[in-house]
């Protein structure tokens, strides 16, 4: 009995493994998975863990011992070298694992800096694995000098948490702002100020040209022309889909390996899901790089493994927490022409429409503005930029 294999053993890979067992599928359950440790969450990895808040230990989305319980065997530190889905196995190492069904839950991978510029000089980090967090955060002395590349909220979470151990932070950000890709310049503005407040330097319009070091980074110049001194670098310039092995064993691949609504891929019985596919939405395809993206969709896989055929539909969310700020984020705001602000100080609201479709908010310290605008969108309600924004509105009166 071949039974099914996972590949990946992220928040996806192991939400599918789960659901599996859920729904009572009661055959062999592999996760392969190339990291040695079992699946945990990244979120937390460049606010709480970095820190010093949370223990490695809180990160783990269960017990190793709960997957063996479960009879869902877990293979890790061993990635897969080759799949073949014609003749349903794959190869790790020398050895070959039949499969009757196959999911790619692989995830993402950091861009890093070229070779060219430095990028593989010692003290160069980026911020997406358990490793990655354990290798820099040594270097997190009080009084050491650090530069942030990039202005999402991977960058962002860094430099704050650097803020608050007492480093000197340098933020660039290639664009004219930060945010640029995924935020209103309302919501931009909110978070540069707290940051500048923290003694933070955020440089925007400003890109890395090199750096340099004998075999370790201590100096940056800038595409300005000013040159920085340097303890360590943190690389937060976006990630790319997982596609390699789905590439290279003949399933279509397209910003993501290319998925039905079901979650099927072009080659038959081999599934995705998560942060590496790229799905029907609207009228086109939509990659989501978030932790509920990963666990929807895996379940969603899951049951139509078995049969289902459910479709899935996305109700995005997100969160940033950043010294005392804390984001969340619900909807996607992507073709929005209008932004409205609710509230004032310290907990605002933007809410994003496009002609008079509510699409997205930025709730910012504004848990109740962010619950029901993420309830409005699962609904399909309608609400007005005047409801949001006349402060005498009770907002989960929208909610009736």
């Amino acid at each position: 009995m071949s039974g099914i294999v996972v590949i990946g053993g992220g928040q996806a890979g192991a939400s599918l493994a789960q659901k599996l067992r859920g729904l009572d599928y009661d055959g062999p359950i592999t996760i392969v998975g190339d990291e040695p440790v079992p699946p945990y969450e990244r979120p937390p990895l460049s606010k709480g863990y970095l820190l010093g808040d949370q223990a490695k230990e809180r990160l783990f989305l269960r017990p190793e011992a709960i997957y063996a319980d479960k009879q869902i065997e877990l293979r890790l530190g061993e990635p897969v070298t080759r799949v073949d889905t014609n003749a349903r196995f794959v190869e790790i190492g020398n050895e070959r694992l039949d499969f009757d069904q196959l999911a790619f839950t692989t995830g993402s991978t950091p861009v890093r800096l070229p070779k060219a510029i430095g990028g593989d000089l010692d003290g160069v980090f980026t911020v997406r694995t358990l490793a990655d967090i354990d290798a820099m955060e040594p270097r997190f002395q009080k009084g050491a000098s650090v530069l942030v590349v990039g202005g999402g909220y991977i960058g962002l979470e860094a430099a704050a948490v650097a803020a608050k151990l007492g480093l000197t932070v340098t933020l660039v950000e290639m664009a004219e702002r930060i945010l640029g890709r995924v935020a209103a310049p309302e919501t931009a503005d909110a978070i540069r100020a707290v940051h500048m407040a923290h003694g933070v330097t955020i440089l925007e319009g400003t890109g890395l040209a090199r750096l340099t070091g004998d075999t370790r980074v201590s100096r940056a110049v800038l595409t300005d022309g000013r040159a920085l001194e340097v303890d360590f670098v943190i690389v937060g310039i976006g990630i790319r889909p997982e596609t390699t092995l789905a590439e290279a064993s003949g399933v279509a691949c397209d910003n993501g390996i290319v998925v039905d609504a079901c979650g099927k891929t072009s080659a038959p019985g081999v599934w995705a899901a998560g942060d590496c596919t790229s799905f029907p939405y609207q009228g086109g395809m939509l990659r989501l790089e978030s932790v509920q993206n990963a666990i929807d969709q895996a379940e969603t896989v899951a049951a139509n493994m078995l049969g289902e055929g459910k479709t899935y539909a996305p109700y995005p969310w997100f969160w940033s927490d950043q010294y005392d700020l804390k984001l969340q984020i619900a909807g996607l705001n992507t073709g929005y022409d209008r932004v409205v602000r609710r509230g004032a100080g310290d907990a605002v609201s933007h809410w994003y429409f496009q002609g008079t479709r509510f699409l997205a908010v930025d709730a910012i310290n504004a848990a109740r503005d962010y619950m029901v605008g993420k309830r409005l969108l699962e609904m399909g309600k309608p609400v007005s930029p005047e409801q949001v924004t006349d402060m005498e509105t009770n907002l989960k009166d929208l909610l009736r």
